[in-house]
């Protein structure tokens, strides 16, 4: 079976390199391991990059509804993340403790593939639910039905596109995260033909808009799955596997592991990426002018976050991996130099940022009326925060992300909770409105949360993988499934 698992995987701390440091060789393997994953984050977004410019230039409602309607499709897609991401965890440890039993592996994916199923039957309901939902928090009832349509054609991709994560999980946590880079490249001219057909009707295709867009983008979530399904039966190391060996058949205890770690991974996700949400409709209320310059700034930071969060995600594989093998120290080197990475990164950018905010701001806008002017002033001052806060973005999704290798969901859930709902959302209301900060108010709470949450994720880390402390973990039992 060796020449099954990836060497990138298995060349755990305790196997470095005889003349090279072991932190040198682990950072060594994280950039290997991360590079891939950065490159499929950044290609995701490149996808809903491409839908909001191409319904951009059909209309600005069309733009605005899809917009609103992302939210709903956002919750459902954050509550079968947390399942699917479990996945890479479970089979980083399983082959940590066993890397010859394939079973275990097989099992971790089937059952997360099952958790999708699961949650994805519970939120469609809510997806089709959409237009009541929007128009009952407020929504322009003329956009809330066109968001309704479309979150409804939006819905049938749902379990595709969170499917996919499952698989590229299972294949990172194998060391072939290049296959769902790929995969994903080809979705990007997958979709941007797809919506540039059905958006505007071009190639004797209907002119369908935004129920055009949302075709285009469920069509892309099926073709990614499938596709990402090919390469998996392809792929020599993880044909090994048989993944669809046995698809029907139920292993209860795999699938409540699924669940107990994956619905905390999602809680996770959902407190920090709500908490930015709502903040954003509180930027609303101040006007477009801030709402402008409030989505300009998080757009960069998005950008720039996917850096780190592709090295969270091979943290989770190398802790993980050490964890299933019991090696504490192995694991506390995994997670410092992913934090060490980050942290270089982040600085970077954050300099970068800090010192061109206005032209990086002058980018989105180039009209030249004075509400743009205003736009990218604004923005530029909100880009100054965002590099601030860098360092400690990088820091907390590393952290959690390490934390996962652990199988540590539950405690890093409570801690995102706090930072960014009893720490971060009441000093930005009250920072905004109370002492009348306005959206400056509302991005310097971004910048403490975030801290909060670093802070906390980062000690958690270091307490758990104390040279003193006992694993937490037990060695995975062969399954024969």
């Amino acid at each position: 079976m060796s020449d099954v698992i990836d060497k990138t995987v298995l060349a755990t701390a305790k196997a470095a390199h005889p003349r090279r440091p072991a932190w040198l060789t682990e950072a060594r393997a994280m950039v290997v391991l991360a590079t891939p994953l950065i490159l499929t984050q950044l290609a995701q977004m490149a996808i809903g990059t491409t839908d909001l410019i191409l319904l951009g230039r059909f209309s600005q409602s069309a733009l605005a509804a899809a917009a609103i309607g992302n939210t709903i499709f956002y919750l459902g897609w954050l509550a079968g993340g947390g399942p699917a991401a479990a996945v890479a965890p479970m089979i980083a440890q399983h082959l940590g403790a066993r890397p010859r039993a394939r079973g275990g592996v097989r099992t971790s994916l089937r059952m997360g593939l099952w958790a999708v199923a699961i949650t994805s039957a519970i939120m469609i309901p809510v997806m089709w639910s959409a237009e009541p939902i929007l128009r009952a928090l407020g929504q322009a009832p003329a956009l809330a039905h066109m968001a309704g349509q479309f979150c409804f054609i939006l819905a049938f991709g749902l379990p595709f596109a969170v499917g996919y994560q499952a698989l590229r999980n299972f294949a990172t946590a194998l060391g072939r995260p290049r296959a769902a880079m790929v995969v994903m490249i080809v979705t990007i001219a997958f979709n941007a033909v797809a919506g540039w057909i059905l958006i505007f009707g071009h190639l004797g295709a209907p002119r369908l808009g935004i129920v055009g867009s949302g075709l285009a983008t469920a069509s892309s979530a099926v073709f990614s799955f499938l596709a990402m399904l090919a390469v998996v039966h392809v792929d020599p190391t993880l044909r090994a596997y048989r993944v669809t060996r046995r698809l029907h058949r139920p292993a209860r205890a795999k699938l409540a592991e699924v669940f107990r770690l994956g619905l905390p991974i999602g809680m996770t996700m959902t407190f920090e990426a709500m908490m930015f949400n709502a903040m954003t409709l509180l930027m609303g209320t101040f006007g477009t002018v801030s709402l402008a310059a409030n989505q300009i700034a998080l757009n960069v930071g998005s950008i720039t976050f996917m850096v780190p969060l592709g090295i969270g995600m091979a943290a989770t594989v190398r802790v993980g991996m050490a964890a299933g093998a019991g090696d504490i120290a192995g694991a506390r080197r995994s997670g410092l130099t992913a934090f060490g990475l980050a942290t270089c990164f982040m600085l970077i950018v954050g300099t970068l940022i800090a010192l061109e905010s206005r032209p990086i701001a002058a980018l989105y806008l180039r009209s030249g009326s004075a509400a743009d002017a205003a736009a990218i002033a604004l923005a530029a001052l909100f880009l100054k925060c965002a590099a601030g806060f860098q360092v400690f973005d990088g820091i907390q999704v590393v952290g959690a992300f390490s934390l996962r290798g652990l199988k540590d969901a539950r405690m890093p859930m409570i801690l995102a909770g706090g930072a960014y709902w009893l720490v971060g959302a009441p000093l930005c209301v009250i920072l905004a409105l109370s002492l009348h900060m306005r959206g400056l108010g509302i991005w310097i709470g971004f910048i403490v949360s975030l801290a909060t949450a670093a802070t906390a994720m980062s000690v958690r880390f270091w307490m758990l993988t104390r040279p003193s402390q006992r694993p937490a973990f037990a060695p995975a039992r062969p399954e024969l499934t």
